[in-house]
């Protein structure tokens, strides 16, 4: 049997939260699939779902329903010993590093925990220790160190270790450099590129900062409120973008040149609600081009250039194809 290039594959994936007011969509029919090795940035406003859905693919959120394949094997609905063996396969690096380490434990303790889970033996255990710091770059003095007595760089870099201990195949990144000094951004960016060189890592990188997405994907995924509106190839969406919600999230990019000058898009209007929403288009209320259609009929993702998929009704018109 031939190998698979697809390392994740989701099929149609939603996941629905019960709240007094009603059901909130937090993700709505979302397909895409990851190449092993390479990396699928997920773009959008905060509250459009992108967290949750990569929550999911890792099992800290169930779905309601959908598919969730890993190397061709649904892993959907797994029972708790299959669960366990395919987390080590799976990690995810947290926003905020500082909320997500234990403060009452070194870093040498952080990663020693780690390294038990995976399965490391005693014996090893300072050695590999070692070998994780010198891995993602923390001098060897900060062993014994807490915390807070880090900058945010170090911090994060300790919550790849930690990750990386269970030496895995697939990472979610979930907002990782977006706490962070850009200078630091740089350094955990350029990091996260050499480990995937290094060790063919998969990665789910979810961020709002565009210019990020560009610099570390290989495709980018744009969402809001809980739906796919566009996706293709990262450079293909940067030269080509199509669906006017992305559109204004790019002209937001700052451009280095302080001659050039760059129209911005402001979005007006409000934000639909994403409890019990009505058929449409969810930025109908906010698209400037949006007629009747668009608030009755909800667009499907249509192909529209090799590998380019929009969801809009009138992408062909708004862009004069």
């Amino acid at each position: 049997m031939p190998e698979l290039s697809e390392l994740i594959e989701v099929k149609h994936l939603k996941k629905y939260f019960d709240t007094k007011h009603g059901t909130l969509h937090a993700v709505d029919d979302v397909s895409f699939s990851i190449a092993k090795g390479e990396t699928l940035g997920v773009v959008g406003e905060s509250g459009c779902g992108k967290s949750t859905l990569g929550r999911m693919l890792v099992h800290l959120h169930s779905s309601t329903d959908g598919q969730i394949l890993y190397n061709g094997k649904d892993i959907t609905h797994l029972k708790k010993k299959e669960l366990s063996e395919y987390r080590r396969k799976m990690q995810i690096i947290f926003q905020d590093p500082y909320s997500s380490l234990n403060p009452r434990m070194t870093v040498g303790q952080v990663l020693e925990e780690a390294l038990r889970n995976a399965g490391v033996s005693h014996a090893q255990l300072e050695t590999q220790v070692f070998e994780l710091m010198d891995t993602v770059g923390l001098a060897r003095r900060y062993l014994d160190t807490y915390p807070h007595e880090l900058d945010g760089g170090r911090r994060q870099r300790i919550g790849i270790g930690r990750a990386l201990a269970m030496n895995p195949e697939f990472i979610v990144c979930d907002e990782p450099v977006s706490a962070l000094d850009v200078s630091i951004q740089a350094q955990v960016l350029n990091l996260m590129l050499d480990l995937q060189e290094q060790r063919n890592l998969t990665y789910m990188f979810i961020t709002h900062d565009l210019s990020v997405v560009k610099y570390i994907s290989h495709h980018i995924l744009v969402m809001y409120l809980g739906q796919m509106v566009e996706k293709s190839s990262a450079k293909e969406l940067f030269s080509h973008h199509y669906h006017p919600y992305t559109k204004a999230l790019l002209s937001a990019v700052p451009v280095a040149d302080p001659h050039h000058e760059k129209k911005r898009i402001l979005l007006k209007g409000e934000l639909t609600s994403p409890i019990n929403p009505k058929p449409g288009c969810r930025f109908a209320s906010r698209c400037l081009y949006a007629t009747e259609k668009c608030f009755q009929q909800s667009p499907v993702m249509e192909e529209i250039r090799p590998s380019h998929f929009v969801s809009c009704h009138n992408v062909r018109e708004i862009n004069q194809m």
